[in-house]
């Protein structure tokens, strides 16, 4: 039998890992700062307990950018999967049996992928709770959100912008999506299909549409992602994605095609000031579920 250890292991604080996984999600210690509720400052020293602790550095560190290093990498997934635990276990305590009714938003594009599956789940852990979801435009979803239309709002938005209330839940890149072996990146001017003013993937191709000089007419214009892929597909026109809706037959353009890089963006989620138990379940679950997409990619 191994003898005890006269100096154990030092536990990790998991509000600490919550705030690494937060840096490394977002880039930025100032974004992190505001998706966990604490100042830079304290934020910072978070950190450095962490890397005291584990004599490691996790964070590469310039005047433009943080980084994971390798070993930061390495400890990400730890992070991610003891995060997930924690909310599992204290779920299953404080909300084990709980009723009512949720009301969701969500804007189209996750609506189509995300939702189905996430529901699916949720209903057969909480058969009890009804989740009524609305679909629709981020911009008119914040505006129900404000007016307590809705407990729960999933929403697009620049990772440079700060809203009150929410949470990031995922950072993934945006691409020029456009057809395999298509041809309408060649054409001038560029034929794009997007939705109208208020959408965070318009905002960001235009901007760098217009950086970059050049030319371009909107083609297509629909709230639903469904027909921006149709035309894209139809090699009538190509389109701001999230690098996560390419598939097979929708290929990812770029510099070499003659498109402007369009950065990142982000999925916030805001929950009602007063939650439910109901709510507050819908959101743990909604908070696992991204948490499991960015370790494994897959929803």
């Amino acid at each position: 039998m191994n003898a005890p250890l006269n100096h154990p292991l030092p536990l990790l604080d998991l509000e600490v890992l919550r705030t690494f996984v937060a840096i490394a999600e977002t880039g930025s210690f100032t974004s992190a700062a505001s998706a966990v509720f604490r100042t830079p400052s304290a934020v910072s020293m978070q950190i450095k307990k962490l890397e005291d602790i584990l004599g490691r550095a996790v964070f590469s560190r310039d005047a433009r950018s943080v980084s994971l290093t390798p070993d930061g990498e390495m400890l990400l997934g730890y992070a991610r999967r003891l995060l997930a635990v924690n909310r599992e276990a204290v779920a299953k305590f404080i909300m084990p049996d709980i009723s009512g009714i949720v009301r969701l938003g969500s804007p189209d594009d996750y609506g189509e992928r995300v939702l189905p599956p996430v529901l699916r789940r949720f209903a057969q852990s909480h058969p009890s709770v009804a989740v009524d979801v609305v679909i629709d435009i981020s911009i008119n979803l914040r505006r129900r959100m404000e007016e307590r239309q809705l407990d729960i709002m999933l929403f697009n938005h620049s990772p440079k912008l700060h809203v009150d209330g929410a949470e990031t839940l995922f950072v993934e890149p945006l691409v020029w999506a456009g057809a395999r072996a298509g041809s309408a990146h060649l054409r001038d001017p560029l034929p794009i299909s997007v939705w109208e003013e208020g959408c965070a993937w318009r905002a960001g191709a235009l901007e760098a549409l217009g950086k970059g000089g050049r030319n371009f007419r909107v083609a297509y214009m629909s709230a639903h992602t469904a027909v921006q892929r149709a035309a894209v597909l139809s090699d009538l026109a190509v389109a701001p994605l999230p690098r996560s809706f390419l598939g097979e037959d929708l290929v990812e353009l770029g510099d070499q095609d003659g498109l402007p890089q369009l950065g990142s963006y982000a999925i916030g989620m805001v929950v009602a000031s007063d939650p439910s138990a109901p709510v507050q379940a819908a959101a743990e679950h909604i908070r696992a579920t991204f948490e499991v997409f960015r370790e494994t990619g897959k929803f």
